[in-house]
């Protein structure tokens, strides 16, 4: 059995505004810093088709992993450093870059963008006081996705609202390590936008937050014990190399027999 918990959507930033307006003139480059998901490489492959209707304008791709391109990005912009045009990043630092005037809002991406066709609550997260400061690329939900064949062969039922506590019991059930056989996939690389967000996912099953009303930490609180323990208990289900799985790892794995959980990204 598998969960997909998808969290935090990709955006392009700042920027993109030039990708319609690049000055014909002379040659200009775009320097674009994206993570390297699948879905990013794939945009990479429009390149030559935007190039040709462009001639005057150079595209170079600076694709990373996500902890990587958060660290060098953060810095590049709080530093007003200026190496990269087009950014990727996600809805935590949208609100917070904006108000500190670090990206532009995106008042005219052209007629045939179509910014009533976004939905509500992507189009909200990154917007601040009613103005777009992303395009949104994708965005993510959270899913249950199990094995049939396995649950059926462990005599196991998946309910219509599982619950943690069934994960965890599902998951001890089906795994065979001699056989090759374990009973979850998750998102195991420590890092934001690793597995901390899955890690902050699962928190909210259980009630916990990062802060209270006067901003004091609540990691020390029963829910976050709660939360902790059920993660590490779901990584005793697991592959030992999956401390190392980030957020397109198991989703591109060749589980086999191994209930698969493509985790947020």
């Amino acid at each position: 059995m598998g969960i997909c918990l998808k969290h935090v959507l990709g955006a392009l930033l700042g920027a993109v505004t030039l990708l319609g307006s690049a000055p014909s003139i002379a040659q200009t480059t775009l320097t674009i810093a994206t993570v390297n998901n699948g879905d990013m490489i794939r945009m990479q492959a429009l390149t030559n088709e935007f190039t040709a209707k462009n001639p005057d304008v150079t595209v170079k791709w600076v694709t990373l992993e996500e902890n990587v391109l958060r660290q060098r990005v953060t810095t590049d912009i709080a530093t007003k450093g200026g190496q990269f045009d087009v950014l990727t990043i996600g809805t935590y630092e949208v609100p917070i870059w904006a108000k500190k005037n670090w990206l532009i809002p995106l008042d005219n991406l052209g007629s045939d963008y179509d910014v009533a066709d976004l939905l509500p609550k992507i189009r909200d997260a990154v917007s601040v006081s009613g103005k777009l400061y992303a395009a949104p690329f994708y965005g993510e939900s959270s899913m249950v996705m199990y094995r049939t064949d396995l649950f059926q062969k462990a005599g196991l039922t998946m309910p219509e609202k599982p619950t943690w506590d069934f994960v965890v019991d599902s998951a001890k059930k089906l795994t065979d390590k001699s056989a090759g056989v374990y009973g979850i996939c998750l998102r195991g690389k420590a890092g934001w936008g690793e597995n901390m967000a899955l890690l902050t996912a699962m928190s909210n099953s259980f009630g916990a937050r990062w802060f209270d009303e006067k901003w004091q930490p609540q990691f020390d609180k029963p829910e976050w014990k709660k939360t902790l323990t059920t993660y590490v208990d779901l990584m005793k289900a697991a592959t030992a190399s999956m401390k190392t799985w980030r957020c397109s790892t198991p989703a591109s794995a060749r589980c086999g027999s191994m209930p698969r959980l493509p985790p947020p990204s």
